[in-house]
């Protein structure tokens, strides 16, 4: 047993775990590998996709990306976090934006920009994603907003 006193929780330290979830998220995807993908996932993790497909607990969230990966040629994410709130000590909620790139292009395809939340949950000293929900950012009738968003993320590039 260690004689060394609990230390404090650190939100600045969680928040830049939280951040660094969504990162591997989109790696896992920018990497086309399922299986980091469910696998930053809790047990009975839920995802809600592109198109409104809904993914329950690692095994689904697996098969369906590995289905996905195998299907389509898929683009890669260029994300920027918006916000990350906190619940409580063991919670958190992180939204974002995001472009994709498409196979064989060097800019932003507006059609597929997203705003993305991930509700994360401490388990076991250790953040997982709890929900992940990626959005058409399409903003109908709104073209304004739709072209400052891609000009944001432009500048993620």
């Amino acid at each position: 047993m260690s004689s060394q006193p609990a230390r404090a929780p650190d939100p600045r330290f969680d928040e830049t775990e939280v951040r660094a979830l969504y990162r591997q998220m989109l790696s896992g995807w920018n990497r086309r590998n399922p299986e980091i993908i469910a696998d930053l996932f809790d047990d009975d993790g839920f995802a809600i996709g592109f198109d409104g497909s809904e993914l329950e607990g690692r095994a689904d969230i697996a098969a369906t990306h590995k289905q996905i990966f195998a299907d389509h040629q898929t683009g890669a994410f260029v994300g920027k976090v918006r916000d990350v709130r906190f619940l409580n000590p063991e919670v958190a909620v992180l939204t974002a934006v995001a472009g994709m790139v498409l196979p064989g292009e060097t800019d932003i395809e507006p059609d597929r920009n997203t705003v993305q939340t991930l509700v994360a949950v401490k388990r076991n000293h250790e953040w997982r994603v709890a929900v992940y929900q990626n959005t058409p950012a399409q903003y109908h009738g709104r073209d304004e907003k739709a072209k400052s968003l891609t000009d944001e993320l432009r500048k993620q590039l």
